[in-house]
C-alpha cells in the first residue's frame, strides 16, 4: 500500500529538484552578467552621481558662453600655447569633475556593496540563488574597476562634445571663426587619452584600494568608513614610532597618486594642466609593463579571497 504514495514522493521530489537545477545550468559567464545587471539595478546612484554633475556643468557652461565671442577675441592676441591653455580649461575641468564624481561613487560603493547586503538583511535571499560567493564578489568588484570608468568615459566625451557643438553655434553665430577653437580642441586624441587614464589608472591600478574597502565592507559590522581608514592610519603610526620610517605611507601615497613613471614624470607647468599633463603623457603599454600593477593585482586578489570567504560565513547584522 506504500509503494504508490512512495513513487508519488519521489516524483514530485524529482519534479522540486529539476525546478531547482534548472537555472544551475546557467553557465558562469551568464551568472556573473546578471550578477552585474543586478548591481547596476541596486546602485542607481552609480549613474546618477555623474549624470547630475554632467548636467550641472553644461548648464554652468551655456550661461558662461554668453561671453565666448568676447573670450575668443582677447585670445586671438596671445601666443598658440597660452590659446590652447585657455580654450581647452572648460573641457580640462569638466574631466577632473567627472574623474572626482567617479572616485568618490566608486568608494562608496565598494564600502556599502557587501555591507549593505548584511544590513538589510537581502544576503540570505541572495544566498538562496545559484549564484556562488565568487561570482557576487567578482561582479561587486568589477564595478570601480571596470564598468565605473568606462561610464564615466562615456559621460566626458558626451560632455566635451556638447561643449563643442555649443561653442561653435554661439562662435557661428556671433560671425566669429571656429578655426582656433577646433584647432585647440583635438576631442578625438584628448578621448583616447582619457580611456587610457579611467581604464588603466582610475580602474587596474586603483584595483587594490576598491578591493580593500570591499573586504572591509564584508567585515565590518558597523562604520566601514572607519575600519577602512584606521588600520591603515595606524600601520603608518606604529611604522613612524618604532622605526622612524614613512615607507607604508609612501607606498600609499605612490598608489594613490598614480605614480607609475611616465606619469610621475610629468613636468610642473601650470597648476590646473598638471593633471591634464598626466592624462596627455600616459602610456597604456607602460603601464602593463610596470611591477607595481602587477604586485597590486596580486594584493587585490588576496583581498577579494577574503572578501568571498567572509561573505560565505558571515551573518547578517
Amino acid at each position: 500500500m506504500n509503494i504508490p504514495s512512495n513513487a508519488m514522493s519521489q516524483s514530485t521530489f524529482a519534479s522540486q529538484t529539476a525546478q531547482v537545477e534548472a537555472p544551475v545550468g546557467f553557465s558562469a559567464t551568464r551568472r556573473f552578467y546578471w550578477s552585474v545587471r543586478r548591481e547596476l539595478w541596486e546602485y542607481r546612484l552609480l549613474f546618477i552621481a555623474p549624470l547630475a554633475i554632467a548636467a550641472l556643468f553644461l548648464f554652468a557652461f551655456l550661461i558662461s558662453s554668453v561671453h565666448l565671442p568676447g573670450k575668443m577675441r582677447a585670445l586671438s592676441a596671445l601666443d598658440s600655447i597660452k590659446q590652447q591653455d585657455a580654450i581647452r580649461q572648460p573641457y580640462n575641468f569638466a574631466e577632473l569633475a567627472l574623474m572626482a564624481t567617479f572616485l568618490v561613487v566608486a568608494a562608496f560603493y565598494c564600502l556599502d556593496a557587501l555591507h549593505g547586503e548584511r544590513r538589510d538583511r537581502s544576503i540570505l535571499f541572495w544566498k538562496s540563488l545559484p549564484v556562488s560567493d565568487l561570482i557576487t564578489v567578482l561582479a561587486k568588484a568589477s564595478i570601480p574597476v571596470v564598468v565605473l570608468p568606462l561610464f564615466t568615459f562615456a559621460i566626458t566625451v558626451v560632455t566635451q562634445f556638447i561643449m563643442l557643438l555649443w561653442s561653435t553655434a554661439v562662435l557661428t553665430g556671433s560671425g566669429f571663426g571656429v578655426a582656433m577653437l577646433w584647432g585647440h580642441v583635438p576631442l578625438f586624441q584628448m578621448s583616447l587619452g582619457l580611456f587610457e587614464h579611467l581604464v588603466a589608472f582610475h580602474g587596474f591600478w586603483y584595483a587594490p584600494f576598491y578591493c580593500w574597502l570591499l573586504l572591509v565592507s564584508a567585515w565590518a559590522r558597523r562604520t566601514p568608513f572607519l575600519w577602512a581608514i584606521l588600520p591603515p592610519l595606524a600601520v603608518g603610526i606604529v611604522e613612524r614610532m618604532t622605526f622612524g620610517t614613512t615607507y607604508f605611507g609612501a607606498k600609499l601615497l605612490y598608489r594613490f597618486a598614480g605614480a607609475p613613471e611616465n606619469i610621475a614624470s610629468a613636468s610642473a607647468r601650470q597648476p590646473m594642466d598638471r593633471s591634464m599633463d598626466m592624462l596627455e603623457h600616459f602610456s597604456f603599454g607602460h603601464l602593463l609593463l610596470s611591477p607595481g600593477l602587477w604586485i597590486g593585482f596580486a594584493i587585490a586578489a588576496a583581498f577579494l579571497a577574503a572578501a568571498i570567504r567572509l561573505r560565505r560565513y558571515r551573518d547578517p547584522i
